[in-house]
């Protein structure tokens, strides 16, 4: 009789990964492939609108040395998207973990109240989110006024005082871009066994260090991908000054190869970060690899 193959569980788990994968690429392949090819081949070359279509005219990387030489405009909007990302990330993370693990404990409307944070990913997004922030809807007139800030410029240094206050008043669009983070430290914090926490409890540790010993390290890997999707998220935003500008070069201005290029510029500070941001947690990964 023919001996039957046994795969191992590693294998398993291989095979169970690209069968999910399978359908994305697909997908990848048929619609994202091409022109994500001839977005490349487009960068390397000027454009010409005509009756034909579009004809491109090789000038090599003239356009990458425009944007870091001649563009005035390209070089301060990568900054202040940087500055943005390192200002949002974290403040996004550390309020969708809290938020998180209030709704996880047991109490009455829980359903409910997780429901009005995931909300604003549903309304505030796409046409009605550029809407809303035209009409002021993120700003939060408290921490803006001038009242505030002369009552406390006496005790708090201006030079802290006035990023105090710029934090502050970005905690609406905050909340509005930490509903999927908080579903996401949700459903990690749920894998976490209850045992560990009566063990810990039974040993005398403090709900401080169980958060720090038991819940902190067990959705590790829930905060590598809040991590992830908040840094695409915040790069691919509507109010993202840099996705603004190269929407205007190629659809105002029709500068296809030019905005071509700058979106790869901008794709590849992407991958970096994302890479940097893998390299950050690979220790922590390693230690739970592995787990179900």
């Amino acid at each position: 009789m023919k001996k039957r193959m046994r795969l191992t569980i590693r294998t398993r788990n291989v095979l169970e990964a690209y069968s999910f994968l399978s359908l994305w690429l697909i997908g990848f392949a048929l619609f994202m492939a091409i022109p994500l090819g001839r977005s490349l081949y487009y960068s390397f070359n000027q454009l010409k609108v005509t009756k034909e279509g579009l004809v491109p005219n090789w000038i090599g990387m003239a356009n990458f040395r425009r944007a870091f030489s001649t563009d005035v405009n390209f070089i301060p909007l990568l900054q202040d998207s940087i500055l943005g990302l390192l200002i949002q990330v974290p403040l996004i993370l550390i309020f969708a973990m809290f938020a998180a693990l209030l709704l996880n404990r047991p109490m009455i409307g829980r359903t409910f109240f997780r429901g009005v944070f995931f909300l604003p990913v549903i309304i505030a997004s796409g046409a009605v989110l550029v809407e809303m922030l035209e009409q002021g809807a993120e700003r939060m007139p408290l921490f803006t006024s001038s009242s505030l800030f002369l009552a406390l410029v006496d005790i708090i240094p201006r030079d802290v005082l006035e990023p105090l206050l710029t934090l502050a008043d970005k905690l609406t669009l905050v909340m509005w871009d930490s509903g999927v983070q908080i579903l996401i430290f949700l459903a990690g914090l749920q894998t976490v066994s209850l045992s560990l926490y009566e063990a810990a409890d039974i040993d005398g540790a403090t709900k401080w260090e169980s958060f720090w010993k038991i819940t902190f390290p067990m959705i590790t890997p829930m905060i590598l991908v809040n991590t992830l999707f908040t840094i695409v998220n915040s790069f691919t935003s509507a109010r993202n000054e840099m996705m603004l500008y190269i929407r205007d070069v190629v659809f105002s201005k029709n500068d296809y190869g030019y905005g071509s290029t700058i979106g790869w510029i901008y794709f590849i500070l992407i991958f970096l970060l994302i890479g940097l941001v893998f390299l950050i947690f690979r220790k922590s990964l390693s230690s739970t690899e592995g787990r179900r």
